[in-house]
């Protein structure tokens, strides 16, 4: 049974009303440098997952919330431009993990680089305010700090 909350008050729904516009913004701006590398927004965040540590399938899927079966195309398409590769996982042979090559790293990398949007208004926060939000943001989403 879900907890009642009580009703939300103005600055409440204008902070959920900013956070929608943060991320729709944050999208459209993916998609749009996604393009520019020829990545749909969906194999850049593969790609960028796989950057930093090679992954099973499930666990991306997860990650994404999405169906294995849609990660498995994605990383087709990637390996088929030698992107990313699958490699057997040390620690039991029968997964397969998928990793990023170099030049998957390489363009992760340029495609994180590419993107404005979020650096250019954080450049405008003193470091104590940069690490105010990030703190409030994990708190938001459980994580410890």
């Amino acid at each position: 049974m879900t907890p009642q909350l009580p009703p939300a008050d103005h600055l409440t729904l204008e902070v959920v009303d900013l956070i929608a516009t943060v991320v729709a913004r944050y999208h459209e701006e993916y998609e749009e440098a996604a393009g520019k590398h020829s990545l749909t927004g969906a194999q850049a965040r593969v790609l960028a997952l796989l950057a930093r540590d090679p992954l099973p399938m499930r666990r991306i899927a997860l990650q994404l919330k999405c169906e294995p079966s849609n990660i498995t195309g994605i990383v087709d398409r990637l390996e088929a431009r030698g992107l990313v590769e699958r490699r057997p996982d040390p620690d039991d042979r029968r997964v397969k993990l998928a990793a990023a090559t170099d030049e998957g790293r390489q363009t992760a990398v340029r495609l994180r680089e590419s993107l404005h949007f979020a650096r250019e208004p954080l450049a405008g926060l003193s470091e104590r305010e940069r690490t105010t939000l990030r703190d409030l943001l994990r708190r938001m989403l459980g994580e410890d700090l």
